[in-house]
């Protein structure tokens, strides 16, 4: 009888922390899940803190040369409790892989989010790079934007990061001041072949990947249209 309830406790235990490692990655997995309820909630606090505030909006203060897909990080600070019950959790401020922004906010601010496991990669690549010393520049693809060999840099081959429209796999490159992009020239062409419209060569096109979707272009270099109405990289 006693050997019964000492076997009864263990299994009571172990299934207690089968129970409780369980939890964490089934919490982890819907953090990595852009929810459109919990964006649509956020579109709504940010629209009556905007309201309530005379217009101004709940953001953080960002340098002018910050990319201007990332420039508007949500501060959640002045929306929650207040305005927004909770966090979400998918938000990089609960423990989620996404960092929410706003777009066009001056005319009418949008809340979209961006994957922060892309700043993770490039900064992994930066770090090699560093360790290098320079950038090993493979091919000048356009002007002041390169491919990299990455084989210098001891990788077995191309680096290449998950698009959050078309789940390709995208490339990335460099220019000479050795900062890192996210080539979406693919997801443009997918983007520019399904449309009908027109665009000007001096026009940044990268606003038709954000119009239908949640997802920022976030670490990207303006496009333009070549002649073929087709994505280039927007030369000054």
């Amino acid at each position: 009888m006693k050997r019964i309830r000492i076997t009864a406790f263990i299994l009571i235990v172990t299934m207690s922390i089968l129970s409780g490692c369980m939890y964490p990655e089934e919490e982890l997995s819907q953090n990595q899940i852009p929810y459109e309820t919990q964006i649509k909630a956020v579109q709504d606090a940010v629209e009556t803190y905007q309201d309530s505030n005379g217009g101004l909006l709940p953001i953080k203060t960002r340098d002018q040369d910050t990319h201007i897909y990332q420039k508007y990080p949500i501060d959640f600070r002045k929306l929650s409790p207040a305005y927004l019950p909770e966090i979400p959790g998918n938000a990089f401020e609960n423990g989620g892989i996404f960092q929410y922004v706003l777009v066009d906010v001056e005319e009418d601010p949008k809340v979209k989010i961006f994957d922060l496991r892309l700043a993770e990669q490039i900064r992994g690549l930066k770090i090699r790079i560093q360790a290098q010393d320079y950038p090993p520049f493979k091919e000048e693809i356009s002007n002041n934007v390169y491919t990299l060999n990455y084989k210098e840099l001891g990788y077995d081959g191309e680096v290449y990061v998950n698009s959050p429209y078309s789940s390709k796999n995208l490339p990335l490159v460099i220019n000479g001041d050795g900062d890192i992009f996210v080539d979406y020239s693919m997801d443009l062409f997918e983007q520019l072949q399904s449309g009908d419209k027109e665009y000007h060569s001096d026009e940044d096109i990268r606003h038709i990947l954000v119009e239908d979707s949640f997802f920022v272009p976030a670490y990207s270099l303006p496009y333009t249209v070549d002649e073929n109405n087709e994505p280039v990289f927007m030369t000054k």
